[in-house]
């Protein structure tokens, strides 16, 4: 089978095509012949080597989630599956190829309607959204700011946060032209990066990290949370909650959210109940490009430009 595999750590010219024996599922494990597979920001950090002290090597397979038919089962695993359009998560890695492999408890059928792309543009960043805003105590009526919006973590959070009674939902992005679209999805106020000019939130769902991180704990209302749902834009300053101390007395709060802390059975929930909006028209999936498996490096570089809305797919 064709896959794609990091030779070598940096750019995208670090990733290959290559041909590897397909793979045989394990107890417990479902093999998925893929349509459809979700290129995410986790990619592109373990393609360029900043998370290789967390065990990640050169020859690693990327991708996280993957859409499908189940094609074989191993043991203890339902045959039923078999021959199932499903939307798998493959763990940190393994998704970028021609014949995935997954734990049979993180599949999930796809409802009739919607298609192998939708299902790997929501299937996590779905989830981190829904999660993530419970974990910051996201209430209707309260004021949230998603901070990056443009990607499909951010799109999700933007239409839950309007969809779960948010007095106002504003985003940090970086034109004009995206915030109109995300209006539309939801927004109420659109700012720039900094986020200059926006102020008192109740909840802030950040997704970009970096050195920026402490100045939005200005923009949090008396008793705000701020969430950190992901790091691209790499780690913030080591002294970060000096800022929050400084600010006792508005006893703001700050945490880290991982789905990973989930239980299995929770997240399926979700998922499937968020594909089920999804398949009738409730939930928006936005897909930046749809490009062939074997051009992974292409989807690598636009993202890297910062210039991506939504998801890239790579297809077969």
């Amino acid at each position: 089978m064709k896959a794609v595999v990091i030779e070598k750590f940096g750019g995208p010219e670090g990733l290959a095509v290559v041909d590897l024996p397909a793979p045989v599922p394990g107890r417990g494990q479902v093999l998925v012949d893929t349509e459809a597979i979700g290129v995410s920001g986790a990619d592109v950090l373990i393609r360029s080597g900043a998370l290789a002290g967390y065990g990640f090597a050169e020859g690693h397979i990327p991708g996280g989630e993957v859409a499908g038919t189940v094609i074989a089962a191993g043991d203890g695993v339902d045959p039923a599956w078999v021959g199932r359009r499903v939307w798998a998560f493959t763990g940190t890695g393994g998704g970028y190829v021609e014949h995935a492999l997954a734990l049979a408890e993180d599949v999930v059928p796809l409802p009739a309607g919607l298609s192998g792309v939708d299902a790997v543009t929501l299937g996590s960043s779905g989830v981190v959204a829904h999660f993530g805003l419970a974990h910051a105590r996201f209430g209707p009526g309260e004021s949230v700011l998603v901070r990056g919006a443009a990607g499909s973590i951010g799109i999700t959070a933007v239409q839950l946060a309007a969809r779960g009674g948010a007095g106002a939902v504003a985003v940090t992005t970086s034109s004009a032209e995206r915030g109109a679209r995300l209006r539309e999805l939801g927004a109420t106020d659109v700012l720039d990066r900094s986020g200059a000019g926006g102020a008192g939130f109740d909840v802030i769902f950040d997704v970009v990290g970096g050195a920026a991180l402490p100045s939005f704990f200005d923009r949090l209302n008396p008793n705000g949370r701020l969430v950190a749902v992901g790091m691209v834009g790499g780690q913030p300053p080591a002294d970060f909650g000096a800022k929050m101390l400084a600010d006792f007395r508005k006893s703001l709060s700050f945490a880290t959210f991982s789905a990973g802390t989930v239980p299995a059975a929770d997240l399926r929930a979700v998922r499937t109940a968020q594909f089920a909006a999804a398949a009738r028209g409730e939930l928006q999936t936005v897909v930046h490009e749809l490009l062939p498996l074997e051009r992974a490096g292409v989807a690598h570089r636009k993202m890297d430009s910062g210039e991506v809305f939504g998801r890239i797919v790579l297809t077969r």
